[in-house]
């Protein structure tokens, strides 16, 4: 995605279920789930750059005795930061107290971290700001260990307002407009709320205090507490948690939306956001990754107990085909493979618009994330020259040996055109300034391009056309092709999105500004107006009869249509250059990707009910000029 846009977020979550001497016995380490849990992060460090963190709780501590640690940061490399903390406190106490070295129980009372329920967190910040207050995990604290709620996720709720009203109601004063604060909150409520139910029937059965106590550990019913909290949660989500006493979970939204994978055998559970970050952490095959199903909620008790039940009704899975498109790393065995046929699949329009004329064009790709694409295209683009020179061998009866050589010769240009320079930094905010300094942000490949060429170049997504306006084609123009065909491996991005990426408002869209321009030129402007008018009435309905009036705008033109308008309103700045943008279509996305369903951004089908209430808001608020959130 040659456009920089903040996407969602991604957690992983370790319970070890053997005791720390079991770990320092069979690989040499108590730190062996301190290790796991940094190389789980860092293999999904491609789903946060601008925040990482980590909690931990320690089972079984007497009182007195620190049993929850937490550390984050905003650091440039925020994973790197937090685990050079974690080891430099951990080498700290070590120095004090080196002969706790080889007693584990010791070890665990004094070095902080050190634990058997350990959670993760890297962080995209998409809302709520990018300082360490808003980093994952969150905690609240009390004194009784049960209510103690570590809270992780990669999430966006398209009710915040709703939720946040709601916890007003039952008397709390949240301390935050955010959602995870809501749902922290939510969940905190709920599980406080059974504790204390639980201690008075424990009291009236004859038990002390402390015995009561014990009771609770044992008896805390997660899945209840999930199920009473998410009641009204409306948006994709994955969140993590830890109980001070010991109990974790893990629990998806209804719809699939956000990815969560793991694993579990007798000495382990494993979560994470993406299923090759578990693969290559602990050296598994990808047959003993399972997919946490939509609705459901994976339970670790304090005892080392595992269960996953539903909490939420399943509804339609709608799993997230950015997901597959660009966001989780691509050595993901499936996602490679769909990679890859979206490359194919956008193949025969592009042999179309270079009118067949292989010999005379030049393939690649920007950014590196579109390489897997681009792989797919030429692999697409072999079969046909193969079939191409059978049909050349095969048609003529007589061919010299030199013919045969000069037909079996052709071969697909595949040339590095560009390289990003990651050096370049835009620190100049004055406009013109700043575009000339975009404008290098790709170090470009002279003299692999002729000027009778048609340069191919295929990235993975088109948002804004931000960077493809102001870097990518103007770096392209320099080298003087005939044409420059861009290919996006993904439709038009149409609407915004509100379970995890950071597409809030319709107007930064390029697809929307293409349509707006269409209507303006066919003399359709009051469609605009209409729309909006639309959108307001459809917000006085109740959220779950609202439906996405901002189709409307699109409804007048075809894809080809809105393509060529797109290419206008990026190119119009290369006067004497013949330029082209293709999209892939909606069927051959679903032909690629067909297990991620959720095309809402392409589309404006929303899965929830929420997300059409967001698309409206989202119009109204371009509408009125307002530079809100719609959600």
């Amino acid at each position: 995605m040659s456009d920089a846009i903040k996407h969602e977020c991604g957690i992983g979550h370790i319970r070890l279920l053997k005791p720390l001497e079991f770990y320092k016995k069979k690989y040499g380490s108590a730190f062996y789930g301190i290790n796991k849990l940094y190389l789980l992060m860092e293999k999904q460090h491609n789903r946060g750059q601008d925040g990482a963190g980590f909690a931990s709780i320690k089972l079984d501590i007497e009182p007195g005795r620190r049993f929850i640690s937490r550390i984050r940061s905003t650091e440039k490399q925020p994973i790197q930061d937090v685990f050079s903390k974690i080891n430099e406190r951990i080498n700290h106490e070590l120095k004090l107290n080196p002969s706790i070295s080889d007693n584990i129980e010791k070890l665990k009372q004094k070095v902080p971290y050190l634990a058997e329920a350990l959670l993760g967190h890297v962080r995209y910040g998409t809302f709520g700001g990018n300082s360490v207050e808003n980093v994952h995990p969150f905690l609240r604290q009390n004194n009784w260990k049960h209510r103690n709620l570590i809270l992780a996720g990669n999430f966006n709720m398209t009710n915040s307002n709703e939720l946040f009203k709601s916890l007003i109601e039952l008397g709390q004063h949240p301390k935050e407009y955010t959602d995870t604060v809501i749902i922290m909150e939510k969940i905190g409520h709920f599980l406080d709320d059974s504790v204390r139910k639980m201690y008075k029937d424990f009291k009236k059965e004859g038990l002390t205090k402390q015995e009561c106590s014990i009771k609770i550990s044992e008896k805390l019913d997660l899945f209840k507490i999930l199920k009473k909290a998410s009641k009204k949660w409306d948006g994709g989500f994955v969140i993590g948690g830890l109980l001070g006493h010991g109990d974790s979970f893990v629990m998806r939204d209804p719809n699939g939306i956000r990815p969560a994978f793991y694993y579990k055998d007798e000495e382990i559970v494993v979560v994470a956001s993406e299923r090759p970050a578990i693969q290559t952490a602990f050296n598994l095959n990808i047959n003993d990754i399972k997919e946490l199903d939509p609705g459901s909620a994976i339970v670790i008790k304090n005892n080392g107990s595992v269960k996953i039940k539903s909490v939420l009704k399943t509804k339609e899975k709608k799993a997230c085909s950015f997901e597959r498109i660009y966001f989780s790393r691509g050595n993901d065995s499936n996602i490679y493979q769909e990679r890859k046929e979206l490359g194919k699949l956008l193949m025969p329009d592009v042999l179309k618009e270079i009118n067949y004329e292989i010999e005379k064009t030049v393939f690649s790709y920007i950014p590196n994330t579109a390489e897997t694409s681009f792989f797919g295209m030429i692999e697409s683009v072999e079969e046909y020259l193969n079939n191409r020179k059978t049909e050349e061998i095969i048609g003529k009866k007589s061919l010299s040996e030199d013919k045969i050589k000069k037909i079996l010769s052709v071969r697909p240009r595949i040339e590095k055109i560009a390289v990003k320079d990651v050096k370049l930094r835009t620190f100049i905010t004055e406009d013109n300034s700043r575009d000339d300094l975009v404008e290098h942000v790709y170090d470009i490949t002279y003299g692999v391009v002729n000027s009778d060429d048609t340069l191919v170049i295929i990235d993975d997504s088109i948002v804004r056309g931000t960077t493809l306006k102001k870097s990518i084609l103007k770096m392209l123009d320099r080298l003087n092709p005939k044409k420059i065909v861009i290919v996006s491996s993904a439709p038009q991005i149409r609407y915004p999105d509100c379970y995890g990426i950071d597409m809030a408002n319709l107007e930064s869209l390029v697809a929307f500004n293409a349509a707006l321009s269409l209507l303006k030129d066919r003399g359709m402007e009051s469609l605009i107006k209409e729309t909006y008018d639309k959108c307001k009435k459809e917000l006085e309905l109740d959220v779950k009869e609202m439906k996405n009036q901002v189709k409307e705008i699109y409804d007048p033109f075809t894809p080809e249509e809105i393509s060529d308008r797109i290419t206008q309103l990026l190119s119009s700045h290369l006067e004497n250059r013949d330029v082209k943008i293709i999209f892939q279509s909606i069927e051959n996305l679903h032909r690629a990707c067909p297990d991620s369903s959720g095309d809402w951004y392409f589309t404006g089908n929303y899965p929830t009910p929420g997300g059409s209430r967001v698309v409206n808001t989202a119009f109204i608020n371009f509408f009125e000029g307002n530079k809100k959130r719609a959600y």
